[in-house]
């Protein structure tokens, strides 16, 4: 097939090649069937020389083969017919969609979480810039977790995020419920991998808000995370929300994985981070299999050009001219 031309097809393509051959043998009857003579009614026939004959022939000859045109119009517009009947189809072009990434947030709610930053705490410019992060990537599938030392699944992961918008409120570190005042960051992290891993289609990606270190990533534990983590090709992003040094636990993790830590000092570096994550990590483009769609317009304009033309040349081109 030719590139760049549309791949035309039938739904019904046997019965199409079988319901064909009626107009193909009713065309080859017309054209190289059995002649009709007509019989001119003179009262005295007069012969011709051979000039005036061989002229005659040739008159016959043409004039025969357009009467065979306008009797092959009926025949062609049965065949359009039975091609409409069969179905035919095009294949429209291939459509590129957004590839998905399923994004789980993952945000400390300890105590220290209510420390000031901005015009409010920590927990409310973290809600404010993931919610502005939601409008960068549309499309995607988005879940929240949020943690302490222990872990709660605020949210699935889907592509309505209008749980996670109205989550703030309820979940705030200081309406937090017994058990959330530490930080655990290994214990989330896994929690937050066993929810990716249930996830087949698109890549898979943690965004982790915290402003803390972790002993439970002590003692080698860290690395072992990540290799997890890299080896069920989950990308980690870090966004370590308090003054100081990124804990070296929490690099090796988000490096190890293929993602990046970020210390914004300000609201505004907060919100640059989340711009920073959302180029870093594109959504990438994939080719999907073209529609089939129904194409009956090109045969019915047909159709309907050969029956005009049929209704046209009953009106001078048929056998008997009287």
């Amino acid at each position: 097939m030719t590139e760049g031309l549309p791949a035309i097809g039938f739904r019904y393509p046997l019965a199409l090649f079988l319901a064909e051959l009626v107009p193909l043998a009713l065309l080859l009857w017309v054209w190289w069937g059995p002649k009709q003579r007509i019989f001119l009614p003179f009262d005295q026939a007069i012969a011709a020389n051979d000039r005036q004959q061989r002229s005659y022939r040739r008159r016959s000859l043409l004039l025969t083969a357009i009467i065979n045109i306008a009797r092959s119009l009926p025949v062609l517009l049965l065949g359009i017919v039975i091609a409409i009947l069969c179905g035919p189809t095009r294949f429209g072009a291939p459509h590129s969609k957004r590839k998905l990434t399923n994004i789980e947030f993952c945000v400390d709610i300890s105590g220290s979480m209510t420390a000031e930053f901005g015009d409010g705490s920590r927990y409310d410019a973290s809600m404010k810039a993931i919610n502005s992060f939601l409008d960068f990537r549309k499309g995607d599938a988005f879940g929240l977790t949020f943690f302490g030392n222990e872990v709660m699944h605020w949210t699935p992961l889907t592509s309505d995020a209008s749980a996670i918008r109205l989550a703030p409120p309820y979940m705030r570190p200081e309406n937090a419920p017994p058990g959330f005042g530490g930080t655990e960051i290994g214990k989330a992290l896994l929690a937050c991998q066993r929810r990716l891993v249930e996830r087949t289609n698109g890549d898979r990606m943690i965004l982790l808000i915290s402003d803390g270190s972790s002993s439970d990533l002590d003692g080698g534990n860290d690395m072992q995370i990540a290799k997890q983590l890299r080896a069920n090709n989950i990308i980690v992003y870090g966004v370590h929300i308090a003054e100081g040094e990124v804990p070296a636990e929490i690099v090796n993790i988000t490096h190890y994985s293929g993602g990046e830590v970020f210390n914004p000092g300000d609201e505004e570096g907060l919100a640059a981070v989340f711009r920073r994550i959302d180029d870093m990590q594109q959504a990438e483009l994939e080719k999907s299999i073209a529609d089939v769609n129904d194409d009956y317009v090109n045969y019915c304009v047909a159709g309907l050009v050969v029956l005009g033309a049929s209704v046209l040349s009953l009106f001078g081109l048929r056998l008997t001219p009287w």
